[in-house]
């Protein structure tokens, strides 16, 4: 298996949900939960950001609809 970080994976949907959801992941750190729902949060700022996601390389998904699966 290979995983070709340049090749985007995440849609700008998916990419949204990911920044918001992560940003409120880690503020609610700060309000007492886990400091490991903070680092989900920051996996999940992180797969926005690049807009790659490895788990979506392993299922052979995209919910980007500009490029090609990547499997292809």
């Amino acid at each position: 298996m290979h995983f070709d970080f340049t090749k985007h994976n995440v849609g700008n949907i998916d990419r949204l949900i990911r920044a918001a959801l992560g940003a409120l992941l880690i503020a609610s750190v700060f309000f007492g939960t886990s400091w490991v729902v903070g680092l989900i949060g920051a996996v999940l700022l992180a797969t926005a950001y690049f807009r790659f996601c490895p788990a979506y390389t392993l299922f052979d998904f995209s919910s980007n609809k500009d490029a090609a699966p990547t499997g292809e």
